[in-house]
């Protein structure tokens, strides 16, 4: 015999309906429901194009719920960017594990391209000019921040090759840029795959680093 599971809000013609009871979310649930919508949103719509109402509409809640939470649009937005700004901070600091410079380079170009793979909401919002202050910064500030840690890495090749370390900061920065550039990019196309294209950056970068001269020179007309 198999036995069939009834349905308890089901109701004879001489019953009335029983409500359908929702279990409540906690604040701190709710509190990352209002997280991920609000990330969605701003990554689709951008800042200006999304509402408060729109927010509170798909968490199901009504607008003095977000305002509880955030503040606002403009507090949910912060606490977005700069979660989302750590995260990728973190993901490409922890990634520099190796100890030769070449596989470092790799490190950093795929912990780039795993965020851009893996929260690309974030990515999004993250590449826009923010409209209002954060307390971490600007997505310009986050890449001299990954830089100051690349920095060191060529200080220390440089060092060994007879280059001037001080010069570090400058390559640090051009290298980080042009990643975050190309990653700009690869978020739309995805092509080629993840691992060509982190191939393809580090062959520039490190072939670029390797035939560097101590005192390069310019061979246009403009000297100045």
């Amino acid at each position: 015999m198999v036995a069939v599971a009834t349905d308890s809000s089901s109701t004879s013609s001489n019953d009335k309906p029983r409500r359908v009871r929702r279990t409540r979310m906690t604040g701190a649930e709710r509190r990352q429901q209002l997280l991920e919508i609000g990330r969605t949103l701003f990554a689709e719509k951008g800042f200006e194009g999304t509402s408060v109402e729109e927010i509170a509409a798909k968490a199901g809640v009504s607008k003095p719920v977000v305002y509880e939470h955030f503040g606002g649009k403009e507090g949910l937005y912060a606490v977005v960017v700069d979660r989302e700004m750590r995260r990728l901070l973190d993901m490409v600091t922890s990634s520099l594990t190796a100890g030769h410079p070449r596989e470092l380079c790799e490190q950093a170009a795929f912990a780039l391209l795993d965020y851009i793979e893996e929260y690309t909401d974030g990515f999004r919002i993250l590449v826009r000019d923010s409209p209002i202050p954060q307390s971490t910064g600007t997505f310009a500030s986050l890449i001299s921040d990954i830089a100051t840690q690349v920095e060191d890495i060529l200080g220390r090749e440089f060092k060994s090759r007879g280059f001037d370390p001080k010069l570090a900061p400058l390559y640090a920065q051009a290298l980080v840029g042009m990643v975050a550039l190309t990653g700009q990019w690869w978020l739309d196309v995805r092509k080629p795959k993840k691992a060509e294209v982190a191939a393809h950056l580090v062959n520039l970068a490190w072939h670029g680093l390797d035939g560097l001269e101590q005192k390069p020179r310019l061979i246009g007309h403009r000297k100045s």
